[in-house]
């Protein structure tokens, strides 16, 4: 999702969450840590709103979560997820590639979400189509 597009009702886009922040992800045997850090404190009421852990265990339903967490770091405008059991076992029992899931915060940043037009400013990013 590369080009926000319009709401119905004109007052928003649809962007993606990596527009609103940025993040780090970790791991530990078969659980997924991912951080999302607002860009701007301005940006976090929709990061709280949109960004909930149904919503992150949407994002992953490939993956098959059997948990999803969301710890709330206000003074930071930042949020941190753990997701159990998706990195098919951890480091010494999965045949995938990416054993340790570093690339995770990357599907994580792809989820859309909703912006008020009176807010692009402050998102990162081309600004083409906003």
């Amino acid at each position: 999702m590369n080009d926000p597009t319009a709401s119905a009702a004109g007052d928003t886009v649809t962007v993606p969450l990596y527009r609103l922040a940025h993040g780090r992800t970790g791991d530990k045997g078969d659980r997924s840590n991912i951080s999302v850090i607002a860009w701007h404190p301005d940006l976090w009421p929709l990061l709280v709103d949109q960004v909930t852990p149904e919503a992150v265990a949407a994002q992953f339903a490939h993956r098959r979560p059997e948990r999803v967490q969301r710890h709330l770091v206000d003074s930071l405008q930042a949020m941190n997820f753990v997701l159990d059991a998706v990195l098919d076992g951890g480091v010494n029992d999965a045949l995938n590639l990416d054993t340790h899931g570093k690339a995770l915060s990357l599907l994580l940043l792809e989820l859309p979400v909703q912006v008020p037009r009176a807010l692009l400013p402050l998102l990162a990013g081309p600004a083409s189509g906003d």
